[in-house]
């Protein structure tokens, strides 16, 4: 019988992961971590360039991550049956991509072997947020949509980081 060489996310369900494999899935992109709103009359869900009161804009992680659900009401604890239903996440979300059955990008760290070349290649919020929750009043929000959360950046596409001239180790 043949030694499967594929990665654990190219073998296993979303399901079978390890708490250890689903966590390495998540690219620091901080995406997920901006004020989201929802429109009460159609529910579509608008981003914001406002990071949530436990996101540290410079490393793009929550500074309480394994307190962040009592600490933060609405934090979802993402799940792969969520993966496969929240149509907000983003378009370059690893728990997205696997649960539509497509691959990692180039600049995924699982792929490029860095963490740094998620936010070579645009994807994270690093350099985007302007504010924390903590320093925007609710009646501001609305000022601060902004629709690149959504859309994949040029330079993050096939190709793209080799024509910044970036390395990818």
């Amino acid at each position: 019988m043949a030694k499967d060489d594929r990665p654990f996310w190219e073998k296993k369900p979303l399901e079978a992961l390890s708490t250890a494999e689903w966590e390495s899935l998540c690219d620091g992109c901080g995406r997920c971590c901006l004020v989201k709103l929802e429109d009460e009359d159609t529910g579509e869900v608008h981003f914001t360039d406002i990071a949530c009161r436990l996101f540290d804009a410079g490393t793009c992680r929550c500074t309480d991550y394994v307190g962040r659900r009592r600490r933060v009401r609405d934090c979802l604890k993402l799940t792969p049956d969520l993966a496969r239903a929240l149509y907000w996440l983003p378009p370059t979300c690893a728990y997205r991509l696997l649960a539509e059955g497509r691959r990692l990008a180039w600049w995924h760290p699982l792929i490029s072997g860095s963490t740094e070349t998620v936010h070579q290649a645009g994807i994270s919020v690093r350099g985007r947020v302007a504010a924390s929750e903590r320093e925007v009043e609710a009646d501001e929000y609305e000022s601060h949509i902004v629709g690149w959360p959504q859309k994949v950046p040029r330079r993050a596409k096939p190709g793209g980081a080799k024509a910044k001239g970036w390395k990818t180790t």
